[in-house]
């Protein structure tokens, strides 16, 4: 990547100015977790098939002939082979909520990559412009800027368009489940990692978009994805 691209990229996530991002002092909205807690959450994916998700690959016409490769379901779990390279996604658009989700990798098959995308917007293409919350074995929380995506990230911990977590990686074993607890209030994210909160970002844009999971090489399990919404 050229010079000028850096500098463009870097405009758009960790080096632009503001305070500094603390992911130890968690700053929600006034009353945005009294109105969290009257909502209810709403399973995201339905524990049987595809209903309500859309398969989007890079490079292949699969999906636009209704193949769900590398996608699959067995016994509650969602499955993804990770070849071909892409992502399923949400029909529907969120723009703030909480968001859960339950992941591991086979320990027969080792670990690999993944990631949760969330706000996408604009058409399907790997990658879609959106924020990434990473899912790299022992790079849960690490967040990735897709497309330029409007964000402020804390730069100390930020090249270029990733941002590391804070915090040593706290993924369990190749072969238990971990869970991502994802909130994106309005402008604020924070990314949970097995209960701890690994990173935070501000200033990202305020946009109605999908929600996906990436298919990126590697075998990956995916269950209990559910959604809450914020006002």
């Amino acid at each position: 990547m050229n010079i000028v691209a850096v500098v463009a990229i870097a405009s758009a996530i960790g080096a632009q100015s503001g305070p500094p991002i603390s992911a130890t002092t968690p700053k929600p909205p006034a009353n945005s977790s009294q109105d969290a807690a009257k909502a209810e959450w709403i399973p995201l994916w339905n524990g049987k098939n595809l209903d309500g998700w859309k398969v989007a690959l890079g490079g292949a016409d699969d999906a636009a002939h209704g193949s769900t490769k590398p996608w699959s379901v067995h016994d509650g779990v969602l499955v993804c082979d990770g070849s071909p390279v892409g992502y399923i996604r949400t029909v529907a658009d969120y723009t703030n909520f909480e968001l859960e989700i339950e992941w591991r990798f086979d320990p027969k098959l080792g670990p690999g990559n993944s990631g949760v995308l969330l706000r996408i917007v604009g058409p399907d293409q790997v990658w879609p412009k959106s924020i990434e919350a990473q899912l790299e074995s022992r790079s849960a929380g690490d967040i990735w800027n897709i497309g330029e995506f409007p964000m402020r990230a804390e730069p100390s911990r930020t090249e270029g368009r990733h941002t590391t977590k804070v915090n040593p990686t706290n993924e369990k074993p190749l072969g238990e489940w971990n869970k991502y607890a994802i909130r994106l209030d309005h402008g604020r994210l924070e990314l949970r990692v097995n209960g701890e909160l690994q990173n935070v970002a501000e200033a990202c844009e305020v946009v109605a978009g999908k929600i996906g999971l990436q298919s990126e090489g590697a075998h990956i399990e995916f269950r209990n994805i559910r959604i809450r919404p914020l006002p």
